[in-house]
């Protein structure tokens, strides 16, 4: 299956035989609480923190630990401008074309992905590191 699927207003999720290839989190999503859209074993994790006037995050400290990233994933947020995104299945086939607007985001998963700039941008890129420069990705 290859797809395509909004599975709340706002929130698309990109598969392609069973894997999830991407997420995409819409400018006007605005949960009430705090809401993630990945798994609780995904090696990234995004989310939206839907808080009130008074809320409080008690302080604290995240725990040492090992990790396997076996995945790179990209957060791609759109602080200005507008870009189309080429998410790609596994077998480097093209599988959906996103455009994002300002406020956009989206989690490249798996897979393989490309974009092109349609208005002046300020992107925001968030990846897991470290960078290997020429030998962390393959181009097609």
């Amino acid at each position: 299956m290859v797809g395509v699927m909004e599975v709340t207003k706002g929130v698309e999720r990109i598969e392609a035989d069973g894997t999830l290839l991407a997420i995409v989190i819409r400018a006007d999503v605005c949960p009430d609480g705090v809401r993630f859209y990945t798994a609780d074993d995904s090696s990234l994790q995004v989310g939206l923190l839907g808080h009130r006037r008074g809320d409080v995050a008690q302080p604290h400290i995240h725990y040492p630990m090992r990790r396997v990233i076996v995945h790179t994933m990209e957060v791609l947020h759109v602080r200005t401008g507008r870009m189309e995104v080429y998410v790609y299945d596994l077998q480097r086939q093209p599988v959906s074309t996103v455009e994002l607007a300002a406020g956009d985001t989206i989690l490249l998963m798996a897979g393989g992905h490309g974009l092109k700039v349609l208005e002046d941008a300020l992107i925001l890129e968030v990846k897991q590191g470290p960078y290997l420069g020429v030998d962390d990705k393959e181009k097609f």
